[in-house]
């Protein structure tokens, strides 16, 4: 038992409920490597392959399960941080309990492997803490979600818009948002969600350090909604439902989420292109925003 704990906190999953493995990377093999020394040190036995998939498991399925692992973690961190969000404790102990959730943050990227869900939300929700932190310390600090929205759009048209790779539901439903409300002529860009440097010309959205992203229990699309001053009630209707999906807090309790989660689960699955999932997805979204409109008059 105690040697699994040590692989889960490298990050390892389980194959077929007898094989822990790892992506084949410097770092987990000299992870491996150390915990095979502690074992035979130990008196144990170990052994570390390389291995290539042939069958039983697809490389997909193999990313699920680390990706399934991750997104369980995020979850119980972005529970943690909604409860001390919630709480009326003291300053200083907020800061204690927010320094432990943002170190175990960072142990958890460290073994996010495939860009699993989840570590946006978690991202937003402890900005979100420290932002009170700073209001509650310094009366002069500007409210971020009074701040009047930037409702001139015309600067954010002509830009690339970069993003992760593997878009799902707030990327989708952004895309959709920009291309309909904001830039119909704007074009995306999808790279990996560590060490991009973005170049001249573009915006981020929903990714680490993005122009447009996660705040506080905002998901991106309800951010670049709010910040663009769109006040369209049918675009607020998809919002919540893109909010109840994304971040699985029931915040809206929308009738519609289940729905629109199988849909756009099933266009990720049929569609490994990214271009192609805004397509099929902004579809939905357009026929989705045709029905508010339609029920409002």
């Amino acid at each position: 038992m105690k040697i699994w704990r040590r692989l889960q906190g490298l990050g390892a999953v389980t194959v077929k409920n007898s094989v822990y493995a790892l992506p084949a990377t410097e770092q987990t093999q000299e992870d491996l490597e150390w915990l095979l020394k502690e074992i035979v040190e130990g008196g144990g036995e170990g052994l570390i392959c390389e291995a290539r998939l042939i069958d039983g498991l697809s490389d997909d399925e193999a990313r699920a399960l680390f990706n399934a692992a991750r997104e369980a973690d995020y979850d119980d961190l972005a529970k943690e941080a909604r409860e001390l969000s919630d709480t009326s404790s003291a300053g200083g102990e907020i800061r204690a309990k927010l320094a432990r959730l943002r170190s175990n943050l960072a142990r958890i990227v460290a073994i996010d492997f495939f860009d699993a869900v989840g570590r946006e939300t978690a991202e937003g929700l402890l900005g979100a803490l420290e932002e009170r932190l700073r209001k509650e310390e310094t009366a002069s600090t500007p409210d971020r979600d009074a701040a009047p929205a930037d409702a001139d759009t015309e600067i954010l048209k002509g830009r690339v818009w970069v993003t992760r790779q593997g878009v799902y539901v707030d990327r989708i439903a952004t895309a959709w948002l920009i291309r309909r409300f904001i830039d119909p002529d704007a074009r995306f860009k999808f790279v990996p969600a560590k060490g991009y440097a973005p170049q001249a010309g573009e915006l981020r959205f929903d990714m680490f350090d993005a122009e447009f992203t996660h705040e506080g229990d905002r998901c991106t699309f309800e951010v670049l909604q709010a910040r663009t001053g769109l006040t369209d009630p049918g675009l607020t209707a998809i919002g919540e439902i893109v909010h109840d999906i994304d971040l699985k807090d029931g915040k809206f309790g929308r009738e519609e989420a289940g729905g629109i989660a199988r849909l756009i689960e099933g266009i990720a699955i049929a569609n490994r292109e990214d271009n192609r999932r805004l397509e099929r997805g902004g579809a939905v979204f357009d026929d989705l925003y045709g029905y508010f409109r339609r029920r409002r008059g």
